[in-house]
């Protein structure tokens, strides 16, 4: 496999580069910790290593030192839109991938594609109203008896091969995640008869198909929804719990089922579900698609109401996300005329006024969240719980490709020190 050989290269040099960087600046201080930022969830503390991306101010998400509109003009596609095939060779390596690079990882998911009946069983015997999260991360750890890695480690083998073994693991996983999902999908919202995938298809659209939207417009909505959600820095819940389960050479499968345990919770991976509800709500109230006045007036009472506006805001960004101007874009071309779109962009227009106006607003620009549901929702899935599902796949890509690398610079298991409020109390300012 071409992708190994690249990967075992970058590898080599990086973990070169790495050694010499320690060397030179082993003790220098990186980040300081104030007591408000151990009361807030260590926000803002430098303390890992998080190759794929980086979050900057001013342009978003960059993936490798790309941004999102040079990803759309130059990863390899179908159609139109990015193969999340080709950001995954991206996020391992860090170059570019050739039509080739992705033809491969296209092969190389396609045949590892089977999920072992046992998991499919493990679904269907919970209930039925068992929350889709829930599902799609048993199923995840029901597969972990596959992992190459713990049955490798099990039998002895040295360190600078753990990438390796992670890196299989990585490409049998993320090639199963579709398979997985859409079954929960069919199972709570459809006949419950699966589809099987189709070999000629793509990564992304494997999934839509297997969940019985056989359309070119959602085949495309599902390249950019994957590659867009692939990836946010390392430090949120997610991704950090898949990096600090990992960390204590648990294999990918338990790390990633934990990880999308900690997506699951209502402050990381359901924001869009806010979102359409919200928006949902206001079209109710309005009877219709309401007018600008409309629109601001329906803001205004959610803000005196001490609520926020969902989908509006981001802890890093101080610009519109480019995440949500490239489903705008996507929108604009293929669904102008429909309805929670026509809201969702005067909520575009109407929103950053207003939260600039109250003068306590870091961001007053919509993120991906408040754009997300709408699209999902125009192609008939409607089924809101499922929604973060979609992001857990996405963000596959991410997470588990940096487990790869954590492996390859063999980094410690990860443990902060903790203090008690007492040892605050006496230490703190007493220096």
């Amino acid at each position: 496999m071409k992708l190994k050989k690249v990967l075992g290269e970058k590898i080599a040099l990086r973990i070169k580069e790495a050694k010499e960087f320690r060397d030179k600046y082993g003790e220098t201080v990186v980040s300081q910790v104030t007591v408000n930022q151990i009361f807030r969830g260590i926000r803002g503390v430098k303390c890992m290593i998080w190759e794929g991306s980086y979050v900057d101010p001013q342009k978003g998400v960059l993936f490798r030192g790309y941004s999102i509109p040079e990803l759309r003009e130059k990863l390899p596609k179908v159609k139109e839109e990015p193969l999340p095939e080709g950001l995954l060779y991206l996020l391992l390596t860090g170059e570019l991938p050739t039509e080739e690079d992705v033809k491969e990882i296209k092969e190389e998911l396609a045949k590892r594609m089977e999920v072992p009946d046992y998991a499919f069983e493990v679904i269907k015997t919970m209930p039925e109203d068992t929350a889709p999260m829930a599902l799609f991360s048993m199923a995840i750890l029901s597969l972990q008896k596959l992992s190459r890695f713990a049955k490798a480690y099990d039998e002895g083998i040295a360190k600078n091969v753990y990438w390796e073994y992670t890196l299989e693991d990585m490409l049998d996983l993320i090639a199963k995640l579709p398979v997985i999902s859409a079954f929960i999908y069919r199972r709570l919202y459809k006949d419950a008869k699966p589809i099987p995938p189709d070999p000629g298809l793509d990564w992304a659209a494997n999934l839509a198909h297997m969940m019985g939207y056989d359309n070119e417009e959602v085949y495309e909505l599902m390249r950019l929804y994957l590659v867009l959600h692939a990836d946010h820095e390392g430090g949120n819940v997610s991704a950090h719990t898949g990096h600090l389960v990992a960390s204590a050479l648990s294999d990918v499968y338990y790390a990633f089922s934990a990880a999308m345990n900690g997506l699951a919770g209502p402050l990381h991976g359901r924001a869009n579900m806010g979102v359409m509800k919200w928006i949902l709500e206001m079209k109710d109230k309005f009877g219709g698609i309401p007018d600008e006045k409309q629109v601001e007036e329906y803001c205004w009472e959610t803000l005196n109401k001490g609520e926020v506006i969902p989908g509006y805001g981001h802890a890093v960004l101080r610009v519109t996300d480019p995440r949500y101007t490239a489903f705008r874009e996507f929108a604009l071309k293929y669904m102008p005329d429909d309805e929670i779109f026509k809201i969702v962009d005067m909520l575009f227009k109407v929103v950053p006024p207003i939260l600039k106006q109250l003068g306590k607003v870091a961001d007053p620009y919509p993120n991906v969240d408040a754009h997300s549901g709408c699209l999902l929702y125009h192609y008939g899935i409607t089924e809101f719980p499922f929604y973060t599902v979609f992001f857990g796949i996405s963000r596959a890509l991410g997470i588990i490709s940096q487990l790869v690398w954590d492996r390859a610079f063999g980094f410690a298991i990860e443990r902060p020190k903790s203090v008690t409020l007492e040892w605050l109390k006496e230490n703190v300012g007493k220096s």
